[in-house]
C-alpha cells in the first residue's frame, strides 16, 4: 500500500530532526569519525509508528550502536518530541532498523563486474552458506 501524502511529509519532518539529533548525540558521546544517516522513515497509516532505517559508517560499528540506539529510544522520542511540537500533536513510536541496502548493491556491483562470482563461490551469498 502507498503512502499517503501526510505520511511523507511526517516522515520527511521525522527524517531530518533524527539526522541532527542521532549526529548531535553521537559526537556528544565521543564518537568520532561515525556517520549516523537516516536513509528512510516509514511512518503506518495511523502515524502511531514510524519504521527508521539508519546507515552506519563505518559499518563495522552498525550493530553495536544500533544497540544503543534502541536502547536510548524514549529520549531520542522525547527530543524529537520537542522539536515537533509545533508541527506534530502526537510523536508516533520509533523503531530503528539497519538499513543494508547499499551493501546489497555493492555486492550486486562486485558480481556483474566479475570481482566476485557468487555462483562459484556459495559463501558469498548469504542464503546460500552452509550451516
Amino acid at each position: 500500500m502507498e503512502e499517503s501524502h501526510r505520511q511523507k511529509k511526517i516522515g520527511g519532518i521525522l527524517q531530518e530532526d533524527l539526522v541532527d539529533v542521532l549526529q548531535s548525540a553521537a559526537t556528544k558521546g565521543g564518537l568520532r569519525g561515525v556517520i549516523i544517516s537516516v536513509s528512510k522513515v516509514n511512518v503506518t497509516a495511523d502515524l502511531s509508528l514510524a519504521k527508521v532505517y539508519l546507515s552506519i559508517f563505518p559499518n563495522k560499528e552498525a550493530a553495536e550502536l544500533l544497540i544503543g540506539i534502541r536502547s536510548n529510544t524514549p529520549l531520542i522520542r522525547h527530543e524529537l518530541a520537542q522539536r515537533t511540537r509545533h508541527q506534530l500533536r502526537r510523536m508516533p513510536n520509533l523503531e530503528f532498523f539497519i538499513d543494508d541496502s547499499l551493501e546489497y548493491i555493492e555486492r550486486i556491483d562486485k558480481s556483474l563486474k566479475g570481482e566476485e562470482n557468487p555462483i562459484k563461490d556459495a559463501d558469498l551469498l548469504d542464503k546460500r552458506k552452509k550451516s
